[in-house]
C-alpha cells in the first residue's frame, strides 16, 4: 500500500485550522443567541406575548444546538489516538444529525403552541412585542452572517445555520404578527405565521437529516459518481491494467477519502502517484490508500468481481 504522508499531514493541519475557525464562529453565535434568548423571555413576560415566549423557547433549543455544534467542532480538533485512528472529526456530523432531530421536536412544539393560541387568544402589548421582535431579527441576521460561508458538505455548520435561520424566520414572523395585531387587530396572524415558519423549518431539517445520515452511513459524496471515478483512474497512467475494489466516502466536513486496488505493469510507483494526483485534483479526495496488485486481486474473489462504494 502507498500513502503520501506529507500530503496527509498538510491536509490534516488544514482541516484542524478550519475546525478551529468554525469553533470560534459557533461560540460567537451561541453567545449572541443566548443574550437574545434572555431579552425575548423578559420581553414576552413583560408584554404578555405568547409569540415572544414561544420564540424564546425556540431560541433556547437553538442555543443548545449551537452549544452542541461548538462542542463538536472543538472535539474535532483532538488528534487521532490508538482507539480512534481517524480522530474525532465525525463528531461534527453527529452534531449535525442531532441538530436535525431537534428541529423536528421544535416544529412539533411550534405547531402545538400555534393551535393553542388559535383556540385561546390572549391580549398582547404589541408595541413591546414589536420592539423586541425587531431587535431579535437584527441579532439573528448578525448571527447568520457570522456563520455564513461554510462548505456545502459541512453538516455541523449547516445544522447550526439551519437553527439560526429558523430563529430568523421566527423573529420575522413575530415582527409581522406584531404589526398585524397593532394596526389591524388580527390576533390570529401570530399562530398562522408560526405554522408557516414551522413548515419551512421542517423542509430544511429533513434535508439536513438525510445529508448527515448519508455521511454516517459512509455513502458516496453526493456530487461524485463512483463509475466516473473508476473510469478516470483507469486512464490515470499507461501502466494501469485494472481498477477494482474502489470505495469512496466522506469522513466529516469536506474530508473525502478513498481506497482502491490497481493492477499495474512494473513496480507501480508512477501509477500510484498518478492516482493520488488525479483523485486530489479532479475529485477533491485528499486522503487515499492505494493497493497495488502485481497479478489478480489477492482479496477474496467475491470482493474483487466488481467495485463497491462506501
Amino acid at each position: 500500500m502507498s500513502r503520501p504522508h506529507e500530503h496527509y499531514d498538510h491536509d490534516h493541519d488544514h482541516d484542524r485550522d478550519h475546525s478551529g475557525a468554525r469553533g470560534r464562529k459557533l461560540l460567537v453565535a451561541f453567545l449572541l443567541t443566548l443574550l437574545m434568548l434572555v431579552a425575548e423571555a423578559v420581553g414576552g413576560l413583560w408584554s404578555g406575548s405568547l409569540a415572544l415566549l414561544a420564540d424564546a423557547g425556540h431560541m433556547m433549543v437553538d442555543a443548545l444546538a449551537l452549544a452542541l455544534a461548538f462542542i463538536g467542532a472543538r472535539l474535532a480538533l483532538r488528534p487521532a489516538d490508538a482507539r480512534r485512528s481517524y480522530g474525532y472529526g465525525r463528531l461534527e456530523v453527529l452534531a449535525g444529525f442531532v441538530n436535525a432531530l431537534t428541529q423536528f421536536v421544535l416544529v412539533g412544539f411550534i405547531a402545538f403552541e400555534a393551535i393553542t393560541r388559535l383556540m385561546h387568544p390572549g391580549a398582547i402589548l404589541s408595541g413591546v412585542m414589536l420592539a423586541v421582535a425587531v431587535v431579535g431579527l437584527l441579532v439573528n441576521l448578525l448571527v447568520l452572517r457570522v456563520l455564513h460561508g461554510h462548505a456545502h458538505d459541512d453538516v455541523n455548520m449547516a445544522g447550526a445555520s439551519l437553527h439560526v435561520l429558523g430563529d430568523l424566520l421566527g423573529s420575522l414572523g413575530a415582527v409581522l404578527a406584531a404589526l398585524a395585531v397593532r394596526f389591524m387587530g388580527w390576533n390570529w396572524a401570530d399562530p398562522v405565521l408560526s405554522l408557516l415558519v414551522s413548515l419551512l423549518i421542517l423542509g430544511g431539517a429533513w434535508r439536513l437529516l438525510r445529508k448527515s445520515a448519508h455521511i454516517l452511513l459512509e455513502g458516496v459524496p453526493e456530487d461524485l459518481d463512483v463509475a466516473q471515478v473508476e473510469q478516470a483512474l483507469r486512464q490515470a497512467d499507461a501502466s494501469i491494467r485494472d481498477i477494482h475494489h474502489l470505495h469512496v466516502w466522506q469522513l466529516a466536513s469536506g474530508s473525502r477519502m478513498a481506497t482502491v486496488h490497481t493492477q499495474v505493469e512494473g513496480d507501480g510507483a508512477e501509477a500510484v502517484a498518478a492516482i493520488h494526483r488525479l483523485l486530489r485534483k479532479q475529485f477533491g479526495i485528499l486522503h487515499a490508500t492505494v493497493q497495488v496488485d502485481a497479478g489478480p486481486c489477492t482479496d477474496h474473489a467475491r470482493d474483487c468481481l466488481g467495485h463497491g462504494h462506501r
